[in-house]
């Protein structure tokens, strides 16, 4: 049984998940293999809607046929303007040229991440210009599969709790830690039902937070 199985069954004891574990089962968070792409991913899809965002993710894949881009000297030989011309802002631009400048550099120690605690990759990770926070909260969900990440700057995360527990108002990060006590080791797990829950709301269009 791995992490997210294990999570899965513990969440399972708190009632207010049993009906999201019986509609969605399992998360489907398989481990990433390539953190350079991982964290590339994640810039084009900061503060857009997951449908825009797979648009340009799309066109950017395209401008590496055949072996892609999972190296980032590949990505450093594309000019400025051939990344823009897929949808990428200026600024997502620059950060993703950065991230490929660091990555060959040596200043990102990729190799190591794994052996990272996950306040020591955020702390290593946000040393590349765009790559805040949320970010590597993504990262540490879907590419390290860390058991125990809640991204509360997330509204989809926010609108799940806001759901979930039937709250007035969306909530601000100490009250989600407040009622996430009980469950907290299994974060990661929880806070794919929240998006589930907040994806099924109606007229509900789901944004992954801040970078």
């Amino acid at each position: 049984m791995n992490s997210i199985d294990k999570s899965v069954k513990e969440l399972g004891k708190h009632r207010i998940f049993g009906k999201l574990i019986k509609k969605h089962g399992a998360p489907d968070l398989e481990r990433g293999k390539n953190v350079f792409e991982a964290l590339c991913r994640s810039i084009v899809y900061q503060q857009l809607s997951g449908k825009a965002a797979a648009t340009i993710y799309g066109r950017f894949l395209k401008l590496f046929p055949g072996r892609g881009f999972s190296k980032s000297e590949v990505v450093k030989k594309v000019p400025f303007k051939k990344l823009r011309s897929v949808g990428l802002s200026n600024q997502k631009t620059s950060y993703i040229l950065d991230l490929a400048e660091k990555f060959s550099d040596g200043t990102i120690k990729h190799k190591k991440l794994y052996r990272m605690g996950n306040e020591e990759v955020i702390a290593h990770l946000t040393e590349v210009k765009g790559i805040g926070v949320w970010t590597v909260h993504m990262f540490l969900i879907f590419t390290l599969n860390r058991p125990d990440i809640l991204p509360t700057g997330d509204l989809g995360i926010k609108k799940g709790f806001q759901i979930v527990y039937r709250l007035k108002k969306l909530p601000e990060h100490e009250q989600m830690e407040k009622l996430a006590k009980p469950w907290r080791r299994h974060a990661t797990a929880a806070s794919w039902y929240f998006w589930r829950a907040a994806d099924e709301a109606k007229g509900m269009v789901v944004k992954r937070g801040k970078n």
